[in-house]
């Protein structure tokens, strides 16, 4: 990794945050360890995520999406590992790239290894993200927490989920580490977990861990499988309906709005903040990368 100066961004989306790491030419090595510690929040700037921005023609994994959208967000975990998506991420993505004055207000394509995502950046306001289908696989798993269990359905929205209803969010426990679930099959790559508890019509709270992060003040894909989960069983298929349903999730950073349409589409509409720039200090990143 180069140790000459690096310029990054905070920004966050309903209070999930993320390390910003503008790098248009595919220039800067992030190796994991590099990712992990500028994602600590005592020993580096402190994230849940890092976002690569780099221009697809320039990245190997974004090549092939290059004509549907120009940037790329190489997002990676908070312990430095790779991610399909990040529903929250894409939002601050795209709110950096309206920062920086590389896009205007109205829509563009972001590319991310779930695919490409169609956003919207609406005037003074939220940025809605299509975030494609739900996957519903069959096989689910059984989560336990403090000797409760309770079944989660399987929802893929381009990464893995397991949504479980509860009738407390303190029933989740402290979910700093991977609630247990069964059988461990169903997800060899790790998954999301949800817990989820009704407050209204067509309105959920939730809390997550997120696979390689812990528990996140919010998750943006994982509140879209939340709101599918959750219509699937009030017995809502838009798909069957031909009505478009939308679910109000609230998380403890904040609220998104979630809509599934009949088409299967899924749009999620939240807040997404810059909140501070400037330079890492090349000294610091000799320690460690040396």
């Amino acid at each position: 990794m180069s140790t000459s100066q690096i310029a990054f961004l905070k920004g966050h989306g309903t209070e999930n945050d993320f390390v910003i790491v503008p790098d248009p030419d595919d220039a800067v090595e992030l190796p994991a360890s590099v990712v992990a510690r500028l994602c600590d929040r005592r020993a580096g700037i402190g994230g849940d995520g890092l976002l690569h921005v780099v221009r697809s023609a320039a990245h190997p994994e974004a090549r092939a999406m290059a004509g549907e959208a120009e940037w790329f967000m190489d997002y990676r975990n908070a312990d430095g590992s790779i991610a399909e998506m990040c529903g929250n991420g894409v939002r601050v993505f795209a709110r950096y790239l309206q920062h920086a004055g590389l896009v205007d207000e109205g829509d563009l394509a972001v590319a991310t290894r779930g695919g490409v995502k169609k956003v919207h950046i609406a005037k003074g306001g939220d940025i809605t993200v299509s975030m494609g289908r739900a996957l519903l696989p069959g096989a689910g798993v059984t989560v336990t927490v403090d000797g409760r269990s309770w079944d989660a359905r399987n929802v893929n929205m381009g990464n893995p989920h397991a949504v479980a209803f509860v009738d407390d969010l303190a029933h989740a426990g402290e979910l700093r580490s991977v609630p247990p679930f069964t059988p461990a099959a169903v997800y060899p790559d790790g998954v999301n977990i949800e817990f989820v508890a009704d407050r209204g019509p067509r309105h959920v709270a939730m809390r997550v861990h997120e696979r390689g992060s812990g528990e996140t003040r919010s998750c943006g894909t994982g509140a879209c499988a939340v709101a599918v989960a959750a219509a699937r069983r009030d017995g809502a298929d838009p798909a069957q309906t031909g009505t478009p349903v939308t679910y109000r999730v609230d998380l403890p950073g904040g609220t998104l709005l979630i809509t599934e349409q009949p088409d299967g589409e899924i749009e999620m509409t939240g807040a997404a903040v810059i909140v501070a720039e400037g330079m890492i200090d090349p000294a610091w990143l000799e320690t460690v990368t040396g």
